[in-house]
């Protein structure tokens, strides 16, 4: 298992999906990414407090993060959050917590930067725009989609 080679911090995804009328997803996590410990695996720890990021939703990032890093150990801090009190679901923090994975291992140049485009949920800092529509997206969010819930 490879391990994150260097900090990535500040890492946020935000995913808000209107899905017409009254109702929607709404999720927001945010991270920073450090090398491994001396055990090389991923840890995963939070230090958001219970009103910005309610534990029922911490399952889900945290299996959002382990899809997102892809066998990549690293040591995992939440930071801070946000949710909805009705649109708020699992799979918003499932699909946040994949993006800011993701996002760690192009800005740690574990992926190829042109990944970022298929990121558009996510910022960190030093990223640059989204530039509009992109196919790898649709093939990150449909890995997530058929992951189902954990």
């Amino acid at each position: 298992m490879t391990g994150l080679p260097v900090p990535v911090r500040g890492i946020g995804a935000r995913v808000v999906m209107n899905k017409g009328g009254c109702g929607g997803y709404y999720a927001h996590p945010v991270a920073d990414f450090e090398p491994p410990g001396p055990d090389g695996r991923t840890e995963i720890v939070n230090l958001v407090p219970e009103r910005r990021l309610p534990a029922e939703f911490l399952p889900a990032v945290r299996a959002g993060i382990e899809l997102g890093l892809d066998g990549v150990a690293a040591a995992v801090l939440l930071t801070d959050g946000s949710w909805h009190e009705v649109d708020s679901w699992d799979i918003g923090f499932r699909t946040a917590g994949a993006e800011v994975a993701r996002a760690a291992l192009v800005a740690a140049a574990l992926r190829p930067a042109e990944e970022a485009d298929a990121l558009r949920r996510a910022s960190w800092p030093g990223r640059r725009p989204w530039p509009g529509h992109n196919p790898r997206y649709e093939e990150l969010y449909g890995r997530i989609r058929r992951a189902g819930p954990r």
